[in-house]
């Protein structure tokens, strides 16, 4: 009887397994750094591989939507009706913090940069810069982002495109002057194309923002505590450095 009190003391000792959860969630179109739906297995992607990390460290976790592609802009608004739950890799603006919530832990680190063709001797090392620089010709962005509005407030002529592909052939081409965007995805898609030669990312960082996981805004507490643990032990093993660095 002693053993049997013991053994069933044992097992009420144990902790309760997690309780499973699954989340909506979605793929951004057109930056294939964080969503590549042709980089298979190996490489799905930086924010894709974070998911999964995720998945992989909390087993109760799950995710449902993750082939569903869908533009920047529709995520926002998927985001603020509360039609998804999460989304991996979105940068912080005012705005948005109004409409849903943000786990506190970075994810990645995107430089704003400058894209210049390489023959280009100006010096680009202000917003004032390229707002002179604008005058001529609008400078190019990635259609509804975070940058293009910052760069709208700082009262550059803009020309929203909708992907860096798009806008580094522009520039190639002469139809621009100036590509504002992130490094990590400019100098994936200039390698891609080969285009190291004729094109330059200017010296200057214009702004290092961190890339967050975005809640919708009633998410239940208890499933933002989960995501907050799971994110800042990846934070601690050095995953969310190693898969950073093998993107850029």
């Amino acid at each position: 009887m002693l053993r049997w009190l013991c053994l069933l003391s044992g097992l009420l000792s144990l902790p309760a397994p997690a309780q499973e959860v699954t989340l909506r969630t979605v793929q951004q179109s057109g930056s294939v750094v964080k969503y590549d739906p042709d980089g298979g297995p190996i490489r799905p992607g930086l924010c894709m591989e974070i998911l999964h990390a995720v998945e992989k460290l909390d087993p109760g976790l799950h995710f449902t939507g993750t082939k569903d592609q869908v533009p920047l802009r529709r995520v926002e608004r998927l985001l603020a009706d509360g039609l998804v739950d999460a989304f991996f890799c979105l940068l912080k603006s005012p705005e948005r913090e109004r409409q849903w919530r943000y786990v506190p832990v970075p994810l990645y680190a995107i430089r704003h940069v400058v894209v210049q063709r390489a023959d280009d001797l100006r010096n680009l090392d202000t917003l004032t810069d390229l707002a002179a620089l604008s005058r001529r010709k609008p400078v190019l962005v990635m259609r509804g982002t975070a940058l293009a509005r910052r760069l709208l407030a700082a009262e550059v002529s803009i020309a929203e495109v909708g992907s860096e592909r798009e806008a580094l052939q522009m520039l190639a081409m002469g139809r621009a002057d100036a590509i504002y965007g992130q490094d990590i995805n400019l100098l994936h898609h200039m390698a891609e194309a080969r285009l190291g030669d004729r094109l330059k990312v200017s010296r200057t960082v214009f702004q290092e923002e961190p890339q967050y996981l975005a809640l919708r805004a009633d998410l239940p507490a208890a499933h933002e505590e989960r995501l907050t643990q799971a994110l800042r032990k990846l934070e601690r093993d050095g995953v969310l450095r190693a898969l950073a660095e093998k993107y850029r």
